[in-house]
């Protein structure tokens, strides 16, 4: 006797772009509790940490297109969990770059960010620096402030004003391609600073660092 089977094939397959989604988040956690687990956080900015990130960064000011660069977008870090950049940042300040800063604003669920051209100026005592009185966003990291008065405005970079783009990555692979936080803040903005015709179309020079 034939039984015959009536149930359609399962619907519940997942996509084949949600399983690549649903790989990168348990990577995204692996390399996360990685770094936990090596730069345990504390109230001060772990020595390991501080000393790695300075190797990091001293690759970075000895390329030629460092040295020869008037503009640099730089990222403020988070307190513990990244590559942290207070130094670095001081050292450009000291070279005499012009700085841009991220800011992301209120709306976290849009995933926009513009890079705000800073006040390195703005301090008040010798280990300040100018954004430590800065608003800080979600993840504890400061943020240019919005102006505070309608006629005045935040200079935010265009496409062709930044010579040098540090981009942070949770991990780089072999071949250079890059694993963010999952939010897609740099991919767009990225887009944006290059979505211009001319000789400039290639700027900025992209320099990834985790």
């Amino acid at each position: 006797m034939a039984i015959k089977n009536n149930q359609e094939p399962s619907k519940s397959r997942l996509d084949p772009v949600d399983i690549l989604r649903q790989q990168k988040q348990a990577l995204r956690r692996e390399i996360r509790s990685r770094i936990r687990a090596a730069y345990p956080a504390g109230n001060e900015p772990n020595e390991n940490l501080l000393r790695e990130s300075g190797k990091v960064f001293s690759n970075l000011f000895s390329l030629p297109q460092y040295q020869s660069a008037k503009s640099i977008g730089f990222f403020l870090s988070m307190p513990s969990g990244e590559i942290q950049t207070r130094d670095a940042i001081k050292k450009i300040v000291g070279d005499g770059k012009t700085l841009y800063v991220p800011r992301v604003g209120l709306d976290f669920e849009e995933c926009d960010m513009d890079l705000i051209l800073a006040d390195t100026e703005s301090k008040t005592g010798d280990e300040e620096m100018f954004y430590d009185k800065w608003p800080k966003n979600k993840w504890g990291i400061p943020e240019p402030p919005f102006p505070d008065n309608e006629g005045s405005k935040s200079f935010i970079a265009q496409p062709g004003d930044i010579d040098v783009l540090l981009v942070p990555g949770l991990a780089f692979d072999s071949n250079g391609h890059r694993m963010g936080q999952g939010k897609g803040y740099y991919d767009r903005f990225i887009a944006k600073m290059r979505d211009r015709e001319g000789e400039d179309e290639k700027k900025p020079l992209l320099v990834g660092v985790c």
